[in-house]
């Protein structure tokens, strides 16, 4: 079974804080392999002594886009721009917690499951995540991504 977190972390601002908690409990979850990279816009929290040392610790390179330049990053701003056309009519959320449950449902509830993603050949990221480990990791069993 691939875990799956299914916790979304949201605060007003994008502090450092965030971005470790998010990091650490991804890091958690997955235990991944030495050489993962971390691809990331040049948002300050990215810089951060802290944050710095839990990519250090789990071996992990960090990748930044250029500034300025969105198509190096360019599967987040789709998620975004997709997000935005597709939940956010009016486009702004009237409470914090307003916006983590319809962030919530629309990411666990359609994007990850039914939504369909031309860069990963038409699949959703939950089925293409399970033909992943499916060929890669688990010749001998039976994988299944816990949803």
């Amino acid at each position: 079974m691939i875990p799956r977190n299914r916790e979304l972390l949201i605060t007003k601002s994008m502090e450092e804080s965030l971005l470790i908690r998010a990091f650490d409990q991804a890091t958690t979850l997955r235990r991944p392999q030495p050489g993962l990279i971390i691809h990331s816009d040049q948002g300050g929290q990215y810089f951060g002594k802290t944050f710095r040392k839990r990519l250090d610790k789990w071996k992990c390179e960090q990748s930044m886009a250029e500034k300025e330049n969105p198509y190096q990053n360019a599967h987040a701003e789709s998620l975004w721009s997709r997000l935005k056309a597709e939940l956010l009519e009016d486009g702004c959320f009237e409470t914090l917690q307003d916006a983590h449950d319809e962030l919530f449902n629309y990411i666990e509830g359609y994007y990850n499951i039914r939504r369909l993603h031309s860069s990963l050949g038409y699949m959703s990221p939950i089925n293409f995540e399970k033909q992943y480990y499916q060929a890669n990791f688990n010749h001998n069993s039976q994988s299944q991504v816990s949803g």
